[in-house]
């Protein structure tokens, strides 16, 4: 994967004994790029049973990873707000084009192929990374199949080779048919709309069926949509993926497993372990210029800032430090921080920002203008790199909130959805006029660790009936910019 002595690389083999895949494919570790890959992407969708072989650098190692990583990142966020598929499918295809660009040419695949297997080595390391990396893919793989072709979707199912795929003889589909549409009628009228009768007989009578055990389609037999006999599911044609993605999620559990097995050996290099470290606790890089803290909006001054107007548009931790600055005309340092560097983010200005800091820890008759300037005002001009080492600090996204200490007695700083117990939280969401059900959805996701989706459910829920962005929050900045946005949508 590097240029390493020989000794290391015959050591690494990529932890996999070509053998143990039982695959005879010619031509595979072929220095030629193009043949490898030939191999490998038999169509646009790959199953990623064969490690990647070659030389990359370690910035593509790194970078790769990330672009593949925000992709499973918002395919997970997507699936804990219950979106349906063809919401998943809509947002996240622009970002898949943006992010992994499946193309056909030999830079695309590597890209594609080379992510999957670093993230893995990211997110072996415990059960419950195994299991959201194993669902994320897995909804990849269901929309990138989706995307194929017909006929790049018999092409890529053929060459899977899977034993059960062949369809049961026309004398057995009859023997049992009256049990078969009765089982698949109201599936047809929902999945695919054929509200007419004949239209789904038609159908029906068109239909290929697979027999194989049912404990390969659980989910399927739980929710009652195949017809079993016999300790034997009967799977329409159309619910031909549901097969394929059981049977390509438990290949990757057990190869994470494996891979999990043989992390000890990727402890010799120590180029590799602080990026896998950093990737797999759930990095994220926000997107948006505006949240680089350079640009300054004359719209907001000190004054500004601080009516309801603009306050209305604040995430729950910014709006619970601007309250509690206002109720007792101070903050400590963490809390000072943090709502420094986002009213920096939102675009107010160095003199703005000192006049709003100097009003709010003086007004309440506590300290003279004086103490303020001995005591505080280097600290909000280093903020905005004026003192110092003079560097350009950027507003602190939703990762580094976390990162913080949990905030103390008489400190307001930290994520409200982190820090808040249930109650209160639930307090402060029906204040903001959420309901029952989504109040319950919120503190959920909670208790699971899931802020940043939790933040994203009360964004989503507060700006019902507009038109916003479906893409998780992951930055407080983030959340004001898009709240802003729904303000100006028609």
């Amino acid at each position: 994967m590097f240029r390493q002595t020989k000794k290391r690389v015959a050591n690494r083999r990529n932890f996999i004994d070509d053998e143990q895949n039982h695959i005879d494919i010619k031509g595979y570790g072929n220095e030629d790029d193009g043949m490898q890959y030939d191999v490998l992407y038999p169509t646009r969708l790959t199953w990623y049973r064969l490690p990647p072989r070659g030389e990359i650098t370690l910035e593509q190692f790194e970078t790769w990873a990330i672009d593949r990583l925000k992709v499973l990142l918002e395919l997970e966020s997507l699936w804990q707000r219950n979106r349906s598929m063809k919401e998943i499918e809509s947002v996240i295809k622009p970002i898949l084009s943006n992010k992994l660009n499946l193309g056909t040419d030999i830079e695309s695949r590597k890209k594609d192929y080379y992510s999957h297997f670093i993230l893995r080595l990211c997110f072996c390391r415990s059960k419950e990374l195994r299991d959201k990396f194993v669902r994320a893919e897995t909804l990849l793989f269901k929309i990138r199949f989706q995307m194929l072709t017909t006929q790049d979707q018999l092409k890529f199912i053929k060459c899977l080779d899977l034993p059960y795929l062949e369809a049961i003889d026309e004398e057995e589909k009859q023997s049992i048919s009256t049990e078969l549409y009765q089982t698949v009628s109201h599936i047809l009228s929902f999945q695919l709309s054929l509200t007419d009768e004949n239209q789904r007989k038609q159908f029906f009578n068109r239909e290929k069926y697979y027999k194989l055990p049912m404990e390969n389609v659980m989910d399927l037999v739980g929710s009652r949509q195949v017809y079993v006999r016999r300790g034997w599911a009967y799977v329409p044609q159309f619910q031909q993926l549901n097969l394929i993605s059981n049977e390509f999620s438990e290949n990757l559990q057990t190869e994470l497993m494996r891979t999990y097995q043989m992390i000890p050996k990727l402890n010799e290099d120590d180029r590799l372990l602080p990026i896998l470290h950093h990737l797999s606790s759930g990095y994220v890089v926000t997107e948006s210029q505006e949240l680089n803290g350079t640009g300054v909006n004359d719209e907001f001054t000190h004054r500004t800032v601080k009516t309801k107007e603009i306050m209305s548009h604040f995430p729950l931790c910014a709006k619970q430090l601007m309250e509690q600055l206002q109720a007792n005309h101070h903050l400590r340092y963490q809390g000072r921080q943090q709502l420094s560097f986002f009213l920096k983010g939102i675009g107010l200005s160095v003199d703005e920002a000192l006049q709003f800091w100097t009003e709010s820890f003086t007004q309440g008759g506590k300290m003279t203008v004086d103490q303020f300037n001995k005591e505080y005002r280097y600290n909000f001009r280093h903020n905005y790199g004026l003192e110092g080492n003079r560097i350009n600090y950027k507003p602190w996204d939703c990762r580094t909130i976390l990162s913080k200490p949990r905030p103390s007695r008489g400190e307001y700083h930290g994520c409200p959805y982190r820090d808040y117990n249930a109650d209160k939280l639930a307090s402060t969401l029906k204040e903001m006029s959420l309901t029952q059900q989504q109040i319950n959805s919120v503190v959920e996701s909670c208790q699971q660790q899931d802020y940043t989706i939790a933040c994203t459910k009360v964004f989503e829920a507060v700006h019902k009936g507009t038109a916003v962005s479906e893409l998780q929050i992951v930055h407080p900045n983030q959340y004001f910019e898009r709240s802003r946005q729904c303000e100006t949508v028609p």
